[in-house]
């Protein structure tokens, strides 16, 4: 009998792939831990037991339905650590005829197995991973010709094309997006929902790691993971989120306070990013919600979620693949500076970046805003290099995948890109940190303080922003006005701001 080896990637556990829906004595699925996977960033103690405590609930679940499954622990003897070698091996040990594996999502793992294809000696195919709304190329054939990328017009098109929320071919409501209705702050004294987390048991997988050179950031309880490594548990947590949560989702989903890491958000990313969950079922459960309780859920929380999924999730992913491999080494300010050493330990007096990387380095989590106007927004005013930037995110949280990460980072956060995913950089003084979270309150510098003894330093790092790189920013459109302000500034008032926020660059690791 001819015998074929499929390939499951440890991001690729979608139990309802086509591949599953018969059995097969000629099929063997292979998964395996292997160091090139662990080693190309520094991750996150909880991501990499995660993804491992995944992927063995995945082939364990698989075993139980009759699937004939190989899957090579991290230090099994036999284990060579690449995908190429481990499957040159069990060719040559089980004569397998065939090679197959789903689409990968990274640049990086789809090169790699392009590669593996061409040096195995047998017959080789691909198949989707069957997971996301649009296909690789969507994006780019969409805007073909196009000199802008513009989010609402792709959304638009894909609400469209897949039916969600509409009423025929207009939107439901009449309105596409209530983006508008989704910044508000969180009351004084607001008591969020407590999260649903999970207690599970993780010490074995925690020993095998650690019987490694493996190096690893952030801390872990082994005896109580708190996230969702199976199916049934990220189904779990998408139900508590839909009852619980997304009646406030929307008018909250940019808010912060100290000691509140979850808030309203669903905190699926990591069960959608390795497909324990599709994205197609989640819009579907939270539409379903929404009409069950229409008065309690109003129509702008539901629709800035679904944003999320069918929007932003797939315009990035579009990006990414359009723009790979080029993406990875823009780099529009030519920002040049090394992260400080207290984004590895949170050890900073400033408040809102020592609770952003706290919850971090605790959790392997931080919701969009933190990401994006607390640690994105001071790493790009302290012109920190992008590729600095990525290693961070790319390891510190557990639903970082390359193809979400870098178009996030190096397009959205930290303009890198010039322009391509936002349409001007996403910087802040205090004034934002302080409208959308309660960390100013208590925090060592003060908010309203531009220089001096305890200014804040977003406040003179915001300036030095705008006139260092008045040469890239100052005609685009976006951001006039605030060169308007600078420009009419006394000189002593901006030579007094520049000083500071030279100080402060200067003395970096002490702020």
């Amino acid at each position: 009998m001819s015998k074929t080896i499929r390939l499951i990637l440890g991001d690729q556990l979608n139990a309802n792939h086509s591949w599953f829906k018969t059995l097969d004595d000629a099929v063997v699925y292979v998964m395996m831990e292997i160091r090139s996977e662990t080693d190309y960033a520094t991750h996150h103690i909880q991501k990499v037991v995660g993804f491992f405590s995944a992927m063995q609930a995945f082939a364990d679940e698989l075993k139980a339905k009759k699937h004939q499954v190989i899957y090579l622990h991290l230090n099994d003897e036999d284990n060579l650590q690449s995908f190429e070698k481990n499957i040159q091996n069990l060719i040559s040990k089980h004569d397998f005829k065939h090679f197959e594996y789903q689409l990968p999502d990274e640049y990086r793992v789809d090169l790699d197995l392009k590669q593996l294809c061409q040096s195995i000696s047998i017959s080789s195919s691909v198949v989707d991973s069957e997971h996301f709304f649009t296909s690789r190329t969507e994006l780019g054939d969409f805007f073909e010709g196009k000199k802008t990328f513009l989010l609402e017009s792709f959304y638009r098109m894909l609400r469209k094309k897949h039916h969600v929320l509409m009423d025929g071919s207009n939107p439901l409501t009449g309105k596409w997006n209530y983006d508008s209705e989704n910044r508000k702050k969180l009351p004084k004294n607001h008591k969020a929902t407590s999260p649903l987390v999970f207690n599970t048991d993780v010490s074995e997988i925690l020993n095998e790691i650690t019987k490694t050179d493996i190096k690893t950031i952030g801390t872990i309880d082994a005896s109580n993971f708190v996230w969702p490594i199976n199916r049934k548990q990220s189904l779990e947590l998408l139900d508590f989120f839909l009852a619980e949560c997304l009646h406030l989702f929307g008018s909250y989903q940019d808010a912060m306070a100290p000691n509140e890491w979850s808030l309203y958000h669903a905190r699926i990313s990591f069960s959608m990013n390795v497909k324990m969950i599709s994205p197609q079922e989640v819009i579907d459960k939270a539409i379903q919600e929404w009409e069950k309780r229409p008065t309690e859920i109003e129509y702008n929380q539901l629709e800035g979620f679904v944003r999320q999924i069918i929007g932003w999730r797939e315009y990035m992913r579009g990006i990414y693949w359009l723009k790979m491999p080029e993406y990875a080494n823009m780099n529009f300010f030519n920002n040049q500076e090394k992260l400080p050493d207290w984004f590895w330990t949170g050890k900073t007096k400033m408040n809102c970046l020592k609770d952003a990387i706290g919850q971090s380095l605790n959790y392997a989590y931080a919701h969009h805003i933190q990401r994006l106007m607390i640690t994105g927004n001071f790493a790009l005013l302290a012109g920190i290099h992008p590729d600095e930037i990525d290693a961070w995110y790319l390891g510190i949280y557990i639903d970082a995948i390359e193809w979400v990460e870098i178009t996030n980072t190096r397009g959205m956060s930290q303009f890198a890109d010039g322009g391509i995913v936002g349409t001007k950089p996403y910087v802040s003084s205090a004034s934002y940190i302080d409208k959308m979270s309660h960390y100013c309150g208590s925090c060592f510098y003060k908010k309203e303080v531009k220089t001096g003894d305890k200014a804040c330093p977003f406040n003179s790092l915001y300036w030095n922003f705008y006139d260092r790189n008045e040469d890239k920013l100052a005609k685009n459109p976006r951001i006039g006005m605030m060169y308007n302000v600078w420009r009419k500034m006394q000189p002593e008032a901006k030579t007094a701001l520049l000083e500071q926020a030279d100080y402060y660059l200067k003395n970096i690791n002490e702020l």
